[in-house]
């Protein structure tokens, strides 16, 4: 027997069903039968909402006078049953699914009678057991919200099935609609199809077409990476429309109204969480910085699945005037080594220019007219011929100072080592003349490994002080040196302290663990054969090839999380 309250709701409830009250209207869950109809509402990889009940299922309650005279009650009726199967459910095609639809208030017996609303193609539900089975075929890959109804209230709840492309499955048809393929293993879904010929290239933008939970963009798109270039799996760059910017509702901490994206490949991280691990930290170290914001998603290319990717900001226009600079700043990117703030490349020989290796992203003149570098040779004229008391003097005039000796503090802390003097933006507002920015990119190098995948030592404290001259001049000056260890020590036991830092790690894994699984299966022949002689990769990753201790997903992960809890207590018994 059911409580005194909850049995008058259901009394209410098989009242108003009696009379026909007005009921939640029933949803036709996505289909690919019907691949023109996406998703009423896309899977978002949280648990189905329960239904709150009508709000006009109820009669007036007939209980016993109250002390005001015994006045109707008109409040709404209590939810009785609120039906549910539980939280979302992901499976492949050709995997079978079984779900048991109830009470989420625990209530049970006669006279329940619970039902699925537009049953999936192939799809059966058993009234007596209130039982769901469902093996979907090969051609069912979509994100269904399913309606669940209680027949004698009327009460309705949602049932979200996430069926994942399967690739394996014989005979394996691409997906039918990817406005209905939202959302894989609870990651957002990025459908990216172009030409092919004449394919994307890494210079120019060409036309492309993105589909993005149910929303279609016409944007431009280009592949993106030097180096990187040479991976099987490519990163990207995509461009939207100014009337039709990119915004991602769930993840990414306000990822919204995006102008530029960079799709960022994870072909060299078998661990999957490097990246976006390097540029949280640095965006947890002052909220000062210029912030790059991540997330993980999933990418299909020309409807074919692609892998795991990391989402990320791109530094551009609108990031510099989100962080209140001009949008049209300089904005210069160091692309080779020689961006090292000295006369002199990283072989020793003279440069030609002191803006050898670097890039202009954004300003006027744009790269390739008069006059386009005269900012950045300036500043790095100034610290290449600057001696300990000049710098002293200067440098805290033409830069954020916080920026480069958070800089140092990144790179040391994660064992950049190709992010030193290379893979770094600096960005120069000409309408307020300065102060010069820095901007963290390409992080793949760190937390243990190189650029090329070999591994790095966790105790290791090397300065990089020969590779950028900034470094060095900030080391060797106690006016800057002193506070600067201090600043590390501090965020050590503070804001980076080991503990915040692996857990970090565990939301990442907690999100990304089946798609790191799946991209893994995908791309670890190619990985572990990469660089080979002959092979497209060897001239720049001869060293890949040679490892003799390649790990698995799993094996990599735990490797990463050792290597943080090694370093971490080793830097703080020593500096470098």
């Amino acid at each position: 027997m059911v409580g005194r309250g909850m049995g008058r709701g259901l009394l209410a409830g098989l009242v108003c069903a009696w009379m026909a009250c007005g009921g939640a209207s029933s949803t036709t869950p996505v289909s690919v039968d019907d691949p023109g109809t996406p998703p009423e509402t896309p899977g978002t990889g949280s648990p189905p909402p329960s239904s709150q009940g009508d709000e006009d299922a109820g009669t007036p309650d007939a209980g016993p006078a109250e002390p005001d005279g015994g006045a109707p009650d008109a409040g709404p009726v209590p939810i009785v049953c609120a039906p549910t199967a539980g939280e979302t459910r992901w499976l492949l095609e050709g995997e079978a699914l079984t779900a048991t639809v109830r009470c989420s208030t625990g209530l049970t017996g006669a006279p329940l009678r619970f039902g699925v609303e537009v049953l999936p193609p192939g799809a059966t539900f058993d009234e007596a057991t209130a039982t769901l089975r469902w093996t979907p075929a090969r051609n069912q890959a979509a994100v269904w919200p399913l309606l669940l109804r209680e027949h004698s209230t009327g009460e309705t709840g949602r049932l979200t099935v996430g069926v994942v492309d399967n690739d394996a499955l014989p005979g394996k048809v691409p997906i039918a609609d990817p406005l209905t393929y939202t959302e894989e293993y609870g990651l957002p879904v990025f459908h990216l199809y172009y030409p092919n010929p004449p394919n994307l290239t890494s210079g120019s933008y060409r036309p492309a077409q993105l589909v993005y939970r149910g929303r279609r963009y016409a944007i431009e798109a280009k592949f993106r990476g030097a180096t990187s270039g040479a991976f099987p799996k490519r990163s990207f760059t995509l461009k939207f429309e100014d009337e039709d910017l990119f915004s991602e509702p769930v993840f990414g901490d306000g990822f919204t109204a995006r102008k530029r994206v960079a799709l960022i490949s994870t072909f060299n991280d078998n661990s999957y969480v490097r990246v976006r691990l390097a540029f949280d930290l640095w965006n947890r170290m002052s909220p000062d910085h210029i912030q790059i914001k991540t997330y993980s998603a999933v990418v299909f290319v020309n409807n074919r699945y692609h892998g795991l990717y990391t989402v990320a900001d791109l530094p551009h226009k609108r990031l510099m005037a989100d962080h209140g600079l001009d949008k049209d700043a300089d904005l210069f990117k160091a692309v080779e080594n020689d961006a090292n703030f000295t006369r002199l490349r990283k072989n020793g020989e003279p440069k030609e220019y002191l803006r050898e290796g670097f890039e202009k992203k954004v300003g006027n003149p744009e790269q390739g007219q008069p006059r386009a570098f005269v900012t950045l040779d300036e500043f790095v004229a100034f610290v290449a011929d600057a001696n300990t008391a000049t710098f002293r003097e200067g440098f805290p005039k033409r830069a954020h100072l916080n920026d480069y000796a958070d800089w140092w503090i990144f790179n040391t802390l994660l064992l950049g080592t190709d992010s030193h003097s290379k893979n770094a933006y600096h960005a120069y507002d000409t309408t307020t003349k300065g102060p010069w920015r820095y901007i963290p990119w390409d992080l793949d190098a760190t937390l243990g490994q190189t650029f090329d995948t070999t591994r790095t030592g966790a105790t290791t404290r090397t300065t990089f002080a020969e590779r950028n001259r900034i470094f060095q001049l900030l080391l060797a000056d106690p006016t800057f040196a002193a506070p600067m260890r201090e600043r590390y020590r501090k965020l050590l036991d503070d804001e980076l302290k080991v503990e915040t830092v692996l857990g970090l790690v565990d939301g990442y894994v907690k999100e990304t663990a089946p798609s790191a699984r799946r991209d893994w299966a995908r791309w670890q022949l190619e990985y572990r054969a990469f660089g080979a002689p002959g092979t497209v990769g060897a001239g720049n990753f001869p060293m890949w090839y040679a490892r003799q201790d390649f790990l698995s997903y799993e094996e990599e992960l735990a490797y990463v999380r050792q290597w943080i809890r090694t370093r971490w207590p080793a830097l703080e018994s020593q500096l470098p």
